[in-house]
């Protein structure tokens, strides 16, 4: 079955996110003043073959610790949909 992967990367709370900062810092000096804070991160989709939902589960988070996230510095989480 395929099945799409929908991939959530972002730096940990405790390590510092100059580019959400900068993020912040343009949206300021565009007159939104509600803006608190801005983390930035990344967002993948994949599509892949797998036999079943567990499998796909099992290997998308095994790509994500061991080459799409950097485990020091980044969480991850990720949900999957059956495209048939």
């Amino acid at each position: 079955m395929r099945i799409k992967a929908n991939i959530y990367i972002s730096l940990k709370p405790s390590i510092s996110d100059p580019q959400g900062l900068t993020i912040a810092q343009g949206l300021k000096q565009l007159g939104f003043k509600g803006i608190d804070s801005v983390r930035a991160g990344k967002y993948l989709e994949l599509i892949i073959e797998s036999h079943t939902i567990a499998q796909a589960e099992n290997d998308i988070n095994q790509m994500c610790e061991e080459l799409l996230s950097n485990p020091i510095i980044e969480d991850f989480r990720f949900d999957l949909n059956s495209m048939g």
